[in-house]
């Protein structure tokens, strides 16, 4: 992740009390911070947690104070992190942080992980650098900046209402906007009563602003509201809903002109987010570059990605494609901290519905597969995703990255085309033979002059005899299986097999002609 000139403390200001709390800070707050990695209980078990030099910030996933104590305990002898952001922390773990020179920073125990690392990772590329780019690309000082004019608290969501940035809290924050920044679902009683009275349903039918009355019987504060919306770039569609900003009220009134206020700012969060989606991260193009996902036709210089990227271009590398269709930017976010803590330097890069993931250097394959397995598992234990996952390794160095890559889209590609015949997790080598026939069949069956045309008009005027076509020769001759395979008698089988040798004028007997007859088949297999 390159260097954007962020410290702790504007890093802390920007996440705002409502997801971190300052603990101690023994070195300050001014302390430059760049990357971020995460440590769960295994990782300090068996003894495969990253170091403190490979990360300026390190996120304790469900680890136990005797662990973290323990982690804690091992940089002693290497730089301090200049953080460490725990999950209710016990007075001996900050104790033993701020005597290594490590702040503390304690996260609300309901955030989710997953929220809290997008919204560090976005401070790092898009909240620090104000001075050498243009706040164009900045929500958080936009959401900042309406709050500063309407006087209220401001959050701008996604389609999928995820909080993408905010402004300062206050103690009037309510639990519906607390929740909201937390990652966590809103109440339930707060969605129904929103949903019922039809301020979804408005917000993403034009973009005017939309009140939303107080309920104090349920600790929800008024609010104004307003849809963003993007053209479309077809002047014949309506421009696309992208997103919400809203603004709860505290004790203090709204200002006069929030309803314009509003109005200008659903306008330049579209711009911005536009942007943002067009304009991908420095750090995300150097892994796109390295997975060839984007090329200027030149040669890539790997060594010097590497080096922007802080990684070791020679060393076992390992490409994983992941296809979850309809699961939008979410399932990037959960790779991305799924990944980040089973290995420190692991970069990823997003394309349709796929997110590829990198892992520079690698041990065993076995490990790299066995961390995939628990991932698509966990995923649809948890969060309901169905996914696709693709493996190859090992990779012999970060140069041959984007051919790994092709081999994987062609993997995922097949498992489009014929869901369920690949399993959810598999490797290259694994579905090497169904692969490379659903391309050699799918070739011929976009070209007409490859398909025997006997094979056409055997399925269009005897459809059964063409069945037991395919069941005798996927079953190398032997009747006595075809027969079994179609539910007849084996004599049945013969004798359908003479008819079919009839109609169409050729022996089976004849290698050439099974080998084209059966491809035929399964290109015109419906």
């Amino acid at each position: 992740m390159p260097t954007t000139g962020v410290s702790l403390g504007q890093l802390l200001l920007a996440l705002d009390a409502t997801l971190v709390r300052l603990v101690q800070a023994p070195r300050g707050l001014d302390l430059p911070v760049a990357s971020a990695a995460l440590i769960d209980s295994d990782d300090v078990r068996l003894g495969l947690a990253p170091s403190a030099g490979s990360a300026d910030l390190f996120f304790l996933l469900g680890v136990s104070e005797a662990d973290a104590r323990t982690w804690v305990d091992q940089q002693t002898a290497r730089r301090a992190p200049t953080a460490i952001f725990i999950k209710e922390p016990s007075a001996a773990v900050v104790a033993r942080a701020v005597d290594a020179g490590t702040a503390v920073v304690a996260v609300d125990p309901r955030a989710r992980w997953e929220r809290l690392y997008r919204l560090v990772n976005h401070v790092f590329e898009h909240h620090g650098d104000r001075a050498e780019h243009d706040s164009g690309t900045d929500l958080f000082g936009l959401a900042q900046s309406i709050a500063d004019r309407t006087h209220g608290m401001v959050s701008i969501e996604d389609a999928q209402s995820h909080v993408l940035a905010y402004s300062a809290s206050n103690d009037e924050a309510d639990d519906l906007r607390r929740l909201s920044i937390l990652g966590r679902a809103g109440p339930s009683e707060h969605l129904a009563w929103i949903a019922q009275w039809g301020i979804f349903d408005a917000l993403r039918a034009k973009p005017d602003v939309v009140r939303v009355a107080e309920r104090p019987e349920l600790g929800l504060r008024p609010r104004l509201a307003i849809g963003i919306f993007q053209p479309s770039g077809d002047e014949r569609r309506a421009p696309a809903f992208a997103g919400t900003i809203w603004v709860q009220q505290g004790s203090r009134p709204l200002a006069e002109d929030s309803d314009d206020v509003l109005r200008g700012a659903a306008v330049l969060a579209a711009r911005i987010m536009a942007r943002l989606a067009a304009t991908p991260t420095t750090h995300a193009v150097r892994v796109q570059e390295l997975l060839g996902l984007r090329t200027d036709g030149e040669p890539l210089d790997v060594e010097a990605v590497a080096r922007d990227l802080g990684v070791d271009p020679e060393g076992r590398a390992a490409v994983i494609g992941f296809d979850g269709t309809q699961q939008g930017s979410r399932l990037a976010d959960v790779l991305a901290l799924s990944a980040s803590a089973f290995r420190s330097d692991a970069q990823l890069a997003s394309f349709r519905s796929r997110v590829y993931v990198l892992f520079p250097s690698t041990g065993k394959p076995a490990a790299v597969t066995s961390w995939i397995r628990g991932t698509v598992a966990a995923l649809r234990a948890e969060l309901g995703m169905e996914l696709h996952a693709v493996i190859a390794a090992p990779v012999a160095g970060l140069a041959g990255a984007a051919a790994a890559r092709l081999e994987v889209d062609r993997v995922l590609d097949s498992a489009e085309r014929h869901p369920g015949a690949l399993g959810a997790v598999t490797s290259l080598a694994e579905a090497r033979t169904t692969v490379l026939l659903d391309e050699i069949v799918t070739a011929i069956a976009s070209d007409e002059r490859l398909i025997d045309p006997r094979v056409r008009t055997l399925r269009a005027d005897e459809p059964v005899l063409a069945d037991t076509l395919r069941a005798y020769l996927d079953s190398f001759g032997d009747v006595a299986t075809a027969a079994q395979w179609l539910h007849v008698h084996p004599n049945t089988v013969r004798y359908r097999v003479r008819r079919i040798e009839q109609l169409l004028g050729a022996t089976l007997a004849d290698t050439d002609v099974r080998l084209l007859l059966s491809l035929s088949l399964r290109a015109t297999q419906p």
